[in-house]
């Protein structure tokens, strides 16, 4: 109810008392040792932009350090949205979450970014010959690397909590259900695009469950 909303930071601090000791002294403003090898070894980040948050994955280590402040994450084929590159050009402002398999500390990262196409920058990228069609281009404002606790609590890395293949229907039908089309095309379509868009890469087409 509107009575109880936080409105102010002061009544916010009024709750939580103001950070101190390693939550406030662990963050840094350039990517040090620490930070380089985190990256090298993520394949999968999540990148937020403007009230939005997108997954970006490929092989450990797809984000490119070009030094102490600056990161290259490759955009390769995908379904064409690019609500995270408009974001960009609305508001430069982004937060990129790191994570690497079976590490419960992730690696959050403020800054700055732009959208370039040029291609000293997307060549280098390029996987199996094709470069990916632009890449974003971070000035890395604040790092730090969070606490595990988040990851610890959900388990996320232990394969025996992994949901069995009855919890959700196939993906398909539930875009299907969404958009009020027919279940089996829906779920033949969404299989193709996932396929051919990986096959084109070079990549195999392996995933788990549904």
């Amino acid at each position: 109810m509107a009575e109880f909303d936080v409105k102010t930071v002061d009544e916010l601090r009024r709750i939580y008392s103001a950070p101190k000791g390693p939550p406030v002294e662990k963050t840094i403003y350039s990517l040090d040792k620490h930070c380089r090898n985190f990256i090298a070894h993520s394949p999968l980040l999540l990148l937020g932009t403007d009230g939005d948050v997108s997954p970006r994955g490929d092989d450990p280590g797809f984000v490119q350090v070009a030094d102490d402040n600056t990161l290259i994450i490759p955009d390769r084929k995908g379904n064409s949205r690019v609500d995270s590159l408009e974001n960009i050009l609305r508001d430069p402002t982004i937060g990129i979450l790191f994570l690497v398999p079976g590490m419960d500390v992730t690696l959050r990262i403020r800054g700055q970014a732009n959208i370039t196409q040029d291609p000293d920058i997307l060549e280098p990228l390029a996987l199996n010959g094709k470069s990916p069609s632009s890449a974003i281009v971070v000035n890395v404002k604040e790092a730090f690397l969070h606490c595990g606790k988040a990851l610890i609590r959900a388990d996320i890395w232990n394969p025996d909590v992994q949901v069995t293949d009855d919890v959700f229907p196939p993906v398909g039908h539930m875009y299907a259900d969404h958009t009020g089309t027919d279940r089996n095309a829906e779920e033949k379509r969404y299989n193709e695009h996932i396929e051919e868009d990986l096959e084109e890469e070079g990549r195999t087409v392996r995933r788990v469950g549904r």
